[in-house]
């Protein structure tokens, strides 16, 4: 019996499994990121700015 062709073809498969987790959990997280980008308001990030702006003011 052919025992190293069993094997080697377990290992195949398993690895593509992995590889297909792998790959839907960086789908999942990139959709999750982009989703959160949205619920930013942009009064938020501009007041952001303006206090990184007036912290740049004690650095020139």
């Amino acid at each position: 019996m052919d025992n190293k062709g069993q094997t080697s073809a377990e290992f195949i498969l398993l690895f593509g499994g992995i590889m297909v987790v792998v790959l839907l959990v960086i789908y999942m997280y990139n959709n999750y990121i982009s989703d959160l980008s949205g619920q930013i308001e942009s009064k938020e990030v501009n007041e952001f700015n303006s206090q990184l702006n007036n912290l740049w003011r004690y650095f020139r």
